[in-house]
């Protein structure tokens, strides 16, 4: 078939990429974001899938909207029979969403009827799920809402974080994109509508979204700190201002009156509360405290959290957030 891609970030180089290798395929044009400014220095660069796409001398396209006539008068040139898309990052709308043969066709990283939206790998970290997955499914006007063509389950480990969760789908979300659009063609496959139970919905986390509430269990902060690494980033408070957190792993203070563990005093550490030792920094949560793992001072590198407070020559009894 004569494909269009729509993808821009880097979980959608692995489906690109299969797609440029696969014979039976043919990708005519790329459809990604118009170029954005990356790194310290704001530079305009562009994204992962229209270098790709540049390096196979496909042609790429960069349209401010996929409604701007020019696009649509483009993809109508281009004669597409299918247009997989895999993380695009806009809305697609008609007349684009009519053109291609069989229609736009999407990887979207969760199990479908659940977590619709832009944010699905996220918010199932967030929510504690156990087994998440990707989904192919037929683009349509609603909100991830359309038939869906093949699925596949991924288990969700302790110690994901919302970026490796999303390298692994997006690895073993290629060749299912690959086996639907090869069902597609040869007419094998056909798309089952989603089911009226179990939708929920994923919004974009925001900045805010990812300030850490240590009043919160550690269960609940654990989670939200890793499903918001690597973005938004997950951060807190810390003398008036802003510290960058990584994941962080459960602890526990012995309680009073048992023996300390690890050089830690005896009793109970209040929520958002430090207690700073030779090898670690602990917080203080609604539950059980929780070790810092790495963090990041404003304007400075990530660092493990013991060399930060050596640094600071922070001690216990300081408060966080």
């Amino acid at each position: 078939m004569r494909l269009l891609f729509a993808g821009t970030p880097a979980v959608a180089v692995p489906s690109l990429r299969a797609l440029l290798a696969h014979p039976a395929h043919e990708v005519v044009a790329v459809l990604t974001r118009p170029q954005a400014p990356a790194g310290r220095g704001r530079r305009l660069t562009p994204s992962p899938v229209a270098e790709l796409a540049g390096e196979a001398g496909v042609e790429v396209l960069s349209p401010d909207r996929p409604s701007d006539p020019g696009f649509v008068r483009r993809l109508t040139e281009l004669d597409i029979d299918c247009a997989p898309v895999v993380a695009y990052g806009a809305l697609l709308r008609e007349p684009a969403l009519s053109l291609p043969r069989h229609g736009w066709v999407n990887l979207h990283f969760s199990l479908l009827p659940a977590w619709r939206g832009a944010a699905p790998v996220q918010h199932a970290l967030l929510h504690g799920d156990e087994v998440t997955g990707a989904s192919t499914f037929r683009i349509g006007p609603g909100l991830d809402d359309g038939p869906v063509f093949g699925v596949l389950t991924e288990l969700i480990r302790p110690d994901d974080t919302s970026g490796a969760l999303l390298d692994r789908l997006a690895e073993a979300g290629a060749p299912l994109l690959v086996a639907t659009l090869d069902g597609i063609a040869d007419g094998s496959l056909r798309p089952r509508p989603q089911p009226a139970d179990g939708v929920s919905f994923a919004p974009k986390l925001t900045v805010s979204d990812a300030c850490i509430d240590f009043t919160r269990p550690a269960l609940a902060v654990d989670r939200r700190i890793r499903a918001c690494t690597p973005d938004p980033g997950a951060w807190t408070a810390f003398r008036n201002d802003r510290l960058k957190l990584g994941p962080v792993t459960a602890d526990s203070v012995p309680p009073a009156g048992g023996p300390p563990a690890d050089g830690l005093p005896v009793g109970e550490l209040p929520a958002g509360e430090l207690l700073v030792t030779k090898s670690a920094v602990l917080v203080g949560t609604a539950t059980t405290p929780v070790r810092l793992g790495s963090v990041q001072p404003a304007g400075k590198r990530p660092m493990p959290a013991a060399d930060w407070a050596r640094g600071l020559r922070l001690e216990s009894g300081e408060r966080i957030g």
